[in-house]
C-alpha cells in the first residue's frame, strides 16, 4: 500500500517490474528495435493511428505495433513493453506500464485539445525518478478542428449536456482546463474523453525535439536497490551522576531494508 514520505528512486520500480514478471512467467523480448503504440478501443481515441504508426516506422525506421487492453492480456502486453524501444500513447492508466520499458526506452505522451501536460504528470514523474533511465516526451494537440468532442454522453464520459446553457457555453469556448482537483470536474472529462487526429508534422518535430540525443538503444545497466533513510531516529542526553552522562540514539530500519538481499549494513 502507500508509504507516507518515501523518496522512492526508480530502482524499487524496476524491481518491482521485474519481480511482477518474473511471476507472471514473462521473460524480457530481445532482439530488433520496434515501437509500440497503445490502442483504445472506446474513447480518447488516436482517430489516424495509422498514418501515426506510419510516420513512426518511416521517422525512426523501426517496425511499429500496437497492444490494446480491451483485446489483448495483460501479460501479453508487457510482453511486448518490456522489449520495446519507445512506447507511445494517449494520457491514460495504461500508461503505468512504462514501467516494464527496458532501460534507454522513450515514453511519448499525447494530450487531448486543451489539456496541459504540465498539469498532468504521473507518467513524466515515473519516467523521471532517478534510475528509471527513460526519455519523456509530450505531445499536445493545439489545434481545435482536430478533435472530436462527445457532448451528449453520460457525465462520467465526459458529457456537459446536463449542465445550464451558460455553463457549456464556456466549456466550449475554453482552449485549456482550468487548474481543478481530480477527477469529477466537467470540464476535464469533457475535455479527457476527445478523440483525437495527431498532426503528424507538429508531433514528428516535437519527437525530433525532445529526443535529441536519442539513446534508444537499450542500455543494460545493473539494477542496484539501496536502503532508504532510517525511520524515527531518536537522539537522547541524560545525566547519570556529576561527572557521568549517557547518549543514546535509536532508530527504526528503513522501510525497504527486509526485501534486499544484504548481509550486513552499517549506520
Amino acid at each position: 500500500g502507500p508509504k507516507a514520505n518515501i523518496l522512492l528512486s526508480g530502482n524499487e520500480i524496476r524491481q518491482f517490474a521485474s519481480f511482477l514478471m518474473e511471476r507472471l512467467n514473462i521473460t524480457r523480448e530481445e532482439g530488433d528495435d520496434y515501437i509500440v503504440v497503445f490502442k483504445r478501443t472506446t474513447n480518447r481515441l488516436i482517430l489516424n493511428e495509422a498514418e501515426l504508426l506510419l510516420a513512426l516506422a518511416q521517422e525512426l525506421q523501426m517496425r511499429t505495433v500496437t497492444v490494446s487492453l480491451e483485446e489483448q492480456s495483460f501479460d501479453s502486453i508487457i510482453q511486448i513493453i518490456s522489449g520495446a524501444t519507445m512506447l507511445v500513447s494517449m494520457h491514460g492508466a495504461q500508461m503505468i506500464t512504462s514501467m516494464f520499458l527496458p532501460r534507454g526506452a522513450a515514453v511519448i505522451e499525447l494530450f487531448p485539445y486543451a489539456v496541459n501536460p504540465e498539469q498532468y504528470t504521473p507518467y513524466k514523474t515515473l519516467a523521471s525518478l532517478p534510475g528509471m533511465d527513460l526519455q519523456y516526451v509530450a505531445w499536445r494537440n493545439t489545434m481545435e478542428k482536430n478533435t472530436v468532442t462527445y457532448p451528449d454522453r453520460p457525465w462520467d464520459q465526459g458529457g456537459i449536456v446536463h449542465l445550464d446553457k451558460e455553463e457549456q457555453d464556456r466549456i466550449l469556448a475554453s482552449r485549456e482546463v482550468p487548474r481543478h482537483l481530480c477527477c469529477r470536474n466537467p470540464e476535464w472529462l469533457f475535455r479527457i474523453y476527445q478523440d483525437t487526429v495527431v498532426n503528424i508534422a507538429s508531433f514528428l518535430d516535437v519527437l525530433r525535439e525532445g529526443l535529441k540525443k536519442p539513446n534508444l538503444k537499450k542500455a543494460k545497466v545493473a539494477s542496484t536497490v539501496h536502503p532508504g533513510r532510517v525511520r524515527e531516529p531518536k537522539c537522547q542526553t541524560s545525566v547519570q551522576a556529576t561527572n557521568e552522562a549517557k547518549l543514546s540514539v535509536s532508530w527504526q530500519i528503513p522501510w525497504n531494508l527486509k526485501y534486499l538481499k544484504v548481509k550486513e549494513v552499517k549506520y
